[in-house]
């Protein structure tokens, strides 16, 4: 039912994180529908696209699905004081790329290439994207989501994927050591 509303309207809907014992929050992303495919059973495979950041004030209706009074969100400046947004933003990319490559040594297929990095982004659109990758753990994401501090996000961002790098950095250390011990073997 919402995919045939959207269909007749703007291909915009918001999207919030629930799990498993119907825990909701109140700030979501409102998304814009970027492909769509009908597939033959009357589902939809839906690509979209996130846009802006809301929070729910109030619920108009639960049925058939969710329809919510929002407000719109955007950071606010920084708690901290001035802070050099770009050498945080540029701190956070070193990280991603070097999380990206021992994954890439690890897995032999990375999901993301450091060359399809965005470049020239802003912190704070940088910030969202980077959390847009932390794929497999949504409350995370949801926390990043709602931090209305660019600083704040780009923080906790750098202090995740330096945790990533070190558990990543001693799994490639024991892979090493065994393969070693290995070829000595032999």
């Amino acid at each position: 039912m919402m995919m045939h509303t959207l269909l007749q309207s703007d291909l915009r809907f918001g999207v919030i994180y629930s799990n498993n014992s119907n825990v909701t929050v109140d700030v979501g992303c409102g998304v814009e529908i970027v492909k769509l495919e009908r597939l033959v059973d009357d589902r939809y495979y839906v690509l979209c696209k996130g846009q802006e950041r809301f929070r729910i004030i109030n619920f108009i209706r639960t049925k058939p699905y969710l329809v919510a009074e929002v407000q719109w969100l955007e950071d606010r400046p920084s708690t901290n004081g001035h802070q050099d947004l770009n050498s945080l933003a540029l701190e956070v990319e070193s990280c991603l790329k070097d999380v990206i490559r021992l994954s890439k040594k690890l897995n032999r297929k990375p999901e993301l290439e450091t060359k399809d990095l965005p470049r020239n982004l802003f912190p704070t659109p940088f910030s969202f994207f980077v959390g847009s990758n932390f794929v497999n753990v949504p409350r995370e994401q949801q926390a990043l989501l709602e931090l209305e501090d660019t600083a704040l996000r780009l923080k906790r961002e750098k202090e995740t994927l330096r945790n990533t790098l070190n558990y990543l950095a001693a799994v490639c250390a024991v892979k090493d050591a065994f393969q070693f011990s290995s070829f000595n073997e032999n």
